[in-house]
């Protein structure tokens, strides 16, 4: 290794890290402050300002109190950012059926066990809570995601998953070719209701003007056609045409792959 070069240690978690915050001699336990309290103001204030707005200062003032204050509780922001991350996770409506990990799958009442409708349950709840947070994806990357609410989630899908008859090395393509299609739809859709409400207008004014401004334009031909299908329709409605029908073409691709010879 040549000389003066630095080791970058990964980045800790807090699902696996026993360490206790450092407190500083004369410092006292503040009152009236939990985790609780810590990840809800922090949940609103990334919900109301995003990541680019969030700081432990920022949030200590929200909450009344000093940053110092909540370093009795978390070790770090990057702690912080994981326990709302998983927090956020624990919105999402699991199918009962899903949910039982010590249930054996044979057991189960057959009408029960619909997993395309579990996996459209499990895909919606998904879509809307990063719609619902535009702050969650590109913490999806950066953090483990192994907090209990994730893990719960995870088992959910793998479980789901296993009902369709896939052999289980063939699992995690198959959660993988639905949930990365799940987050790159959610999170450009997340996006876009966040960049009109900054502009003040709706998702319809805005896709009229965009479409208003290149209608000369030759190069976006192709992209009228397409959106001449769809004439007549809000972009909520369009946004859930598209994520059922490509939801249906992924679980057709599942079900191809499970009966091949």
């Amino acid at each position: 290794m040549a000389t003066g070069s630095r080791v970058t240690r990964p980045r800790s978690s807090v699902w696996l890290s026993e360490r206790k915050a450092p407190k500083r001699k004369g410092d006292q336990q503040p009152v009236g402050l939990d985790h609780v309290k810590i990840i809800a103001a922090t949940v609103r204030l990334l919900d109301a300002e995003g990541l680019a707005g969030f700081s432990m200062r920022r949030l200590a003032a929200d909450l009344g109190v000093t940053a110092m204050s909540v370093y009795w509780y978390v070790e770090t922001k990057d702690h912080l950012l994981e326990l709302a991350l998983d927090a956020v996770m624990g919105e999402m409506a699991l199918p009962a059926e899903a949910a039982q990990s010590d249930e054996p799958l044979e057991h189960l009442p057959t009408e029960s066990r619909d997993w395309r409708e579990q996996l459209r349950q499990l895909t919606f709840e998904y879509r809307q809570l990063l719609v619902r947070h535009p702050w969650l994806s590109p913490l999806l990357g950066e953090y483990f995601n192994i907090g209990p609410n994730s893990m719960a989630f995870s088992n959910a899908a793998q479980r789901v998953m296993r009902t369709s008859g896939l052999p289980d090395d063939k699992i995690t393509s198959a959660l993988s070719l639905v949930y990365q299609f799940v987050y790159g739809f959610s999170t450009i859709e997340g996006r876009f209701s966040a960049l009109c409400r900054t502009l003040g207008v709706t998702q319809d004014e805005l896709l009229e003007e965009v479409m208003s401004s290149v209608e000369e334009r030759p190069e976006f031909d192709e992209s009228r056609k397409t959106m001449e299908a769809s004439r007549g329709q809000t972009v909520e409605e369009m946004r859930n045409r598209e994520f059922t029908i490509a939801l249906d073409f992924a679980i057709a691709g599942i079900e191809a792959l499970r009966d091949a010879p």
